[in-house]
């Protein structure tokens, strides 16, 4: 079905950009391996729950999963992840560039 195949291509892209392998991510979606990689392919169909699941995990909305709609919360969602996982000495830093871009699109 195209519209699985869609939603499964919209996963994968969330996967590879977090740069984690089908084991790691199924581990932390609670789901196996060989499940995810049906989802990827377009066999399988998302069920409720693993959607949940990759929305809270992922930051992403369920719009983008299904439809592949982008919105500012998902946006804001993946700075902070970024952001979360930098090194506490490099967090002024990135304050100092948030704040210089915030103040240069002001002007």
């Amino acid at each position: 079905m195209k519209n699985n195949l869609e939603v499964g291509c919209r996963i994968r892209k969330v996967r590879e950009e977090l740069r984690m392998s089908r084991n790691v991510f199924s581990e932390n979606l609670d789901i196996s391996e060989s499940y995810l990689a049906q989802l990827e392919l377009g066999n399988k169909s998302l069920g409720m729950n693993t959607l949940i699941s990759l929305c809270e995990y992922t930051g992403y909305s369920a719009d983008y999963f299904l439809f592949g709609e982008n919105s500012h919360y998902e946006l804001t969602k993946k700075v902070t992840r970024i952001v979360d996982r930098l090194p506490e000495n490099d967090l002024n830093l990135a304050y100092e560039i948030v704040r210089s871009i915030k103040s240069h699109c002001s002007n």
